[in-house]
């Protein structure tokens, strides 16, 4: 079986959001995929399925199997075109259990479909507060994740939160963001996902699913060019088109190999 393993939301090797991708030779349990996510160690582990003429796809982080994953979709993606299984100039379609997610090649430039994940105005709650240890500007919540914004770019990036208190919230994760100091990038944004067995995500394509919206509302404009703001950083393009996210991001591949098990 195929493996490879590639940095996504950027063209540099160490930076960006490293996943596996391994191009299932037949079909396998979920156990089996668990333990080589576990294994392999990385945020994702992309299982690429190609059936009836269909490729399926699923995503693992070493502890568990995950409904949604932009970066690992991104990595898939970029590797069926590569590795040749795909025309760069054709389309793909994934079918997942989140539902079917298309990506597009566009001008080196890896574009992902994904739904619109839209937050409501909630009162914080005084863990998340704890947890965070800053005073945010606003707070909300989607059907996955706490969205807070905060006064600054500096204050994103200076965040030390508490995951154990994270962990204890009734969430996958939170998102925390600002306007962005740079004038290339329209906000920063971190991630943080002790649920899902990750305690700072890299780059995060499914947040940005809902940070599109939210920005939009506040900055009536539908396409934005983010940073995430992590020790390794990434860059996401995001276009906001009614229920529809557009997620735009480069990839490198810093390894290839063989799975012999």
């Amino acid at each position: 079986m195929e493996l490879s393993i590639i940095n996504t939301f950027t063209e540099q090797a160490f930076r960006g959001n490293p996943a596996a991708v391994c191009f299932l030779s037949d079909e396998k349990e979920s156990s089996w995929m668990q333990i080589v996510a576990k294994e392999i160690n990385l945020p994702t582990t992309a299982f690429i399925g190609f059936l009836n003429g269909e490729y399926h796809l699923r995503w693992f982080t070493p502890s568990t199997e995950i409904p949604i994953c932009g970066h690992g979709t991104l990595a898939s993606s970029f590797f069926l075109w590569e590795k040749g299984f795909v025309d760069k100039d054709k389309s793909i379609t994934f079918h997942t259990k989140s539902g079917v997610l298309k990506a597009h090649l566009i001008d080196g430039w890896v574009q992902l479909q994904f739904p619109a994940i839209i937050e409501e105005n909630v009162v914080a709650p005084e863990l998340l507060i704890k947890a965070l240890g800053v005073e945010p500007v606003y707070v909300g919540k989607s059907r996955l994740d706490y969205l807070v914004e905060v006064e600054s770019e500096e204050i994103v990036r200076n965040l030390n939160p508490n995951i154990d208190l994270i962990a204890q919230l009734p969430v996958r994760g939170v998102i925390v963001t600002s306007l962005s100091n740079a004038n290339e990038f329209d906000f920063v944004s971190r991630f943080f996902s002790p649920a899902q067995g990750i305690i700072e995500d890299y780059v995060n394509g499914s947040s940005h699913c809902c940070l599109g919206p939210y920005w939009k509302n506040k900055l009536h404009k539908t396409d934005f060019t983010a940073y995430q703001a992590s020790e390794r950083g990434g860059i996401i393009k995001v276009k906001v088109l009614d229920d529809t996210i557009f997620l735009s991001g480069k990839s490198i591949t810093f390894f290839e190999g063989k799975l012999t098990v």
